[in-house]
């Protein structure tokens, strides 16, 4: 992975492990999020004929079916170069607008940080 010195450990720590589900997995996207308590929650793309999920979305729903009351940062590595409206929505809906979003590269290089908002 590429060092991002400017990034927080927590923060390095998410994309790390969403990197890993990805990988781990063999989906498209991996993400995690991590709540108010320092929980995280990690998760890869959902494909079934019936249920289509992004990861991003998916660690959402983990979080919030495992109690999380908040969300302080949420992390998904993905070839596309940013975090859809969808994602950033569903972090909303549990953080606020001001979740910070980290979008990286499958090799572990951040391109961007943005708000859910």
């Amino acid at each position: 992975m590429t060092e991002t010195p400017d990034l927080d450990p927590e923060d390095r720590k998410i994309v790390t492990l969403a990197r890993s589900a990805r990988a781990r997995n063999g989906v498209p996207e991996g993400a995690a999020v991590r709540d108010e308590t320092g929980r995280t929650y990690v998760a890869g793309t959902v494909a079934l004929d019936s249920l289509k999920l992004s990861a991003l979305r998916t660690a959402v729903a983990m979080a919030v079916a495992s109690g999380a009351k908040s969300l302080e940062a949420a992390a998904v590595v993905t070839e596309s170069g940013s975090a859809s409206e969808e994602d950033r929505a569903a972090v909303r809906d549990l953080g606020g607008p001001k979740t910070p979003v980290v979008v990286a590269a499958p090799d572990g290089t951040v391109r961007d940080t943005m708000s859910a908002g």
